[in-house]
């Protein structure tokens, strides 16, 4: 049983948390204690990316339901998707509480209230079947705790860093969210197999209160009047380009155009990414049987290299430009995808699909984050991007929603993949449209 496992594993977690308690208290003397902090949140969301397998646990549900009989789960099929899109839209919108607390209190704390509140929603579902009571395990409490453990990371490894090193840095500590079902996929996959789904519920909800718990010990801001090396002092024409050159008060968000285009354009390009993440396994299963979680770990090793190859070639040729050719590339994927994705596609055409649809949804989560930093400063960045964040997770609960409701009617993907390619079209030319806002700043700069 699990429980007995847990208990033989008890004394091992509680040595390794000894041992990591003591790593603060050398922080002072290390040097490279902005990279301790980077990795520290990258293991966080290595933990927290379990979202990204719903498809698996959503398979087992499905299962249970054609299998029937005493304890089997009696969803309507057109519900399967809905714990895993609330779930998205909670995270996203406790990222505004989440952050502001980040901002006032710190990351530790925001990574323990995020590390609980996930432990709690999974060891809800071992309990239970129902509908309801999974949607508000998976889909609420959990979904609240991975806001609060997502805000926790980014901020304060961005705070060791120089602007000209942003990217890179985002890139590296989201990467662990989109990366995570390479792990986490075959381990649930085994997990539901041998001890089945509520067990397997039960066993991720107690290591994953350990695991973010720990980790939160090592999550530290600089001190006060730090300033990161290699920090040059900006231009006017710079300042421009990255916005006001000001820290924005969340409240002034909502007077710039700037804003809703961004928003706008993460709500799209997530939306179309978590449509497809969140039925990846389904999609597989015709041509890949019981390794069809491979589709979901290569989705997830495409996601985290797409967050890094981003924040990397942003840094480089510009952040609206990056963001535009992604976009376009997103949108050739999906009216491909309508065309040559059913029953009978090869698995090497699935595995290419998942690898090149992970990448271009991963640099949004790398692109944002700077996004917000370089238009609207530091001081209140947990608050804002929080706002930003927003977009995802409408997006998410918007475009699966439809998906498995079009999938129900219909039997198939298709439809939805070419709403998406279109969507991803028209935010291909708002991107033009920021670029050109962009050098309109710089211009008055001059």
């Amino acid at each position: 049983m699990p429980s007995k496992l847990f208990l033989y594993l008890c004394p091992y977690f509680l040595n390794l948390t000894l041992a990591l308690t003591t790593i603060p208290m050398t922080l002072s003397t290390t040097k490279n204690r902005g990279w301790i902090v980077v990795f520290a949140g990258l293991f966080i969301n290595l933990a927290l990316g379990i979202l990204y397998s719903w498809s698996i646990f959503k398979d087992a549900i499905q299962d249970s339901i054609n299998k029937g009989g005493e304890g089997a789960f009696t969803w309507q099929e057109s519900a399967l998707n809905d714990p895993y899109a609330v779930c998205i839209l909670v995270f996203a919108f406790t990222m505004i509480l989440a952050g502001r607390i980040q901002d006032r209190k710190g990351p530790k704390v925001t990574a323990f209230i995020g590390g609980i509140l996930v432990s709690l929603g999974f060891t809800l579902l071992y309990f239970t079947t129902s509908y309801t009571l999974w949607v508000l395990g998976f889909g609420v409490l959990a979904g609240i705790g991975i806001g609060f453990g997502y805000a926790s990371a980014t901020p304060p490894a961005f705070k060791w860093f120089p602007a000209s090193k942003s990217g890179l840095i985002a890139g590296i500590v989201v990467s662990g969210f989109g990366i995570a079902p390479v792990y986490i996929a075959p381990l649930a996959t085994y997990l539901v197999k041998n001890y089945g789904l509520h067990n397997t519920m039960l066993i991720f909800g107690l290591a994953f209160l350990v695991i973010v718990s720990v980790c939160a010990l090592l999550l530290q801001n600089p001190p006060a009047g730090y300033v990161p090396l290699e920090t040059r002092k900006p231009t006017a024409k710079q300042l421009a380009a990255n916005g006001s050159g000001r820290d924005v008060e969340p409240s002034e968000l909502f007077k710039l155009p700037s804003f809703y285009l961004i928003w706008f354009i993460l709500f799209i390009g997530s939306g179309a990414g978590l449509m497809v993440i969140g039925s990846i396994s389904g999609m597989a299963r015709a041509s890949l049987g019981e390794m069809a979680f491979l589709a979901v770990a290569i989705i997830a090793i495409g996601n985290a290299s797409g967050r890094i190859v981003a924040g990397l070639v942003s840094d480089k040729i510009g952040r609206v430009l990056t963001l535009f050719i992604l976009l376009v590339f997103q949108a050739i994927l999906m009216f491909l995808a309508a065309t040559f994705i059913g029953d009978t596609t090869t698995a090497l055409v699935i595995v290419l699909f998942a690898t090149f649809i992970g990448f271009n949804f991963g640099t949004n989560l790398s692109l944002f984050p700077t996004f917000t930093k370089v238009f609207w400063g530091m001081k209140n960045f947990g608050m804002n991007y929080g706002f930003v964040l927003t977009a995802w997770g409408l997006g998410g609960f918007v475009f699966s929603r439809l998906s498995q409701t079009l999938f129900a009617i219909s039997g198939n993907h298709r439809l939805s993949f070419y709403i998406a390619g279109a969507c991803l079209v028209l935010c291909a030319g708002l991107a033009i449209l920021l670029g050109r806002i962009q050098k309109k700043a710089e211009a008055l700069a001059e």
